[in-house]
């Protein structure tokens, strides 16, 4: 078992760096992300994955379920620059007799309670909290990039997180929570319950740009005008309600934005996520960057 997803791996592997395409370990995701590359002339020059099992499930006698989680980390060089790209695949396995037959990476976004469409009735403002907000980027990158693959035990987790992370990102950059304890109010979590748009990718899609107290945010037409600490809403589906949420973290070579994220943990990745095994042709985005009470962003 663990030599067949070894062998697995390294053909991926051969995949990234090379292109070389194994009948059993290609990967339509590599494709899209080598793809990428090309169009932004980078490359990746070196890859490393390892891989962790957690999981052996015996579903009849002659059928096993394995998962497993591989940590990737992608050298890429993009016009003489060199830099660290990181991904977490949470993957599922099927082996009938001792042999690899299915292999597949889990996508988690059908548990995301974004489908419900809180934003109609959220309340985005407070009018109580009337606070100066700062914006302190530095910090805010600081932690998503402390716990990019990690989870604070101050926070609750949840099994699809990438807002939750996002939120905290946020709030270690000064953003003050408001609206407790109405779900349907402002932007918080305290004593384990929360408000939609804390935790919820199409409400805080919806808050940061509505909101004109505290943490608030302009759209931007173009992914290059955001700034580090700025946010990136994504609808992978292009179905008006959105899934996932990152915060820019970095620049690659020609400037455009590399991002960290949750959900499936990730750090230093190109923010258009072609290489997502949730993306679709018909994706969309908003590009949100993150204003503060002196009138100009940070």
């Amino acid at each position: 078992m663990r030599q067949q997803l070894s062998k697995w791996l390294e053909g991926r592997v051969q995949q990234c760096v090379s292109g070389e395409r194994n009948p059993i370990s290609s990967c339509e995701k590599i494709e899209r992300k080598r793809n990428s590359l090309n169009r932004r002339s980078a490359e990746m020059i070196k890859v490393n994955a390892k891989g962790t099992i957690t999981k052996v499930e015996p579903v009849t006698g002659d059928v096993e379920k394995v998962s497993y989680q591989v940590h990737f980390r992608y050298f890429i060089k993009q016009n003489k620059r060199l830099y660290l790209e990181e991904e977490i695949e949470n993957r599922l396995a099927e082996f009938y007799k001792g042999d690899l037959v299915h292999d597949e990476e889990f996508n988690p976004f059908h548990l995301n309670d974004s489908k419900v469409d809180h934003s109609p009735n959220l309340e985005v403002d407070v009018r109580e909290d009337r606070k100066l907000f700062h914006y302190d980027r530095l910090k805010a990158v600081q932690y998503a990039e402390r716990w990019w693959n990690d989870f604070n035990p101050a926070y609750k987790k949840f099994d699809v997180d990438c807002t939750n992370y996002i939120s905290q990102c946020l709030h270690a950059g000064g953003a003050q929570m408001r609206g407790y304890p109405n779900r349907s109010s402002g932007w918080w979590m305290q004593n384990q319950n929360w408000s939609y748009s804390w935790t919820v990718a199409n409400s805080l899609r919806w808050f940061l740009p509505n909101s004109k107290v505290g943490l608030r945010a302009q759209e931007v037409s173009s992914p290059d005008q955001l700034l580090l600490g700025d946010v990136i809403c994504y609808d992978f589906e292009g179905d008006g309600r959105f899934n996932h949420t990152t915060i820019v973290t970095g620049r690659d070579a020609e400037g455009m934005p590399l991002v960290n994220a949750h959900t499936f943990n990730s750090r230093m990745r190109y923010w258009a996520y072609e290489d997502s095994t949730a993306y679709t042709p018909n994706i969309k985005y908003k590009f949100l960057s993150i204003v503060d009470d002196k009138g100009a962003k940070k």
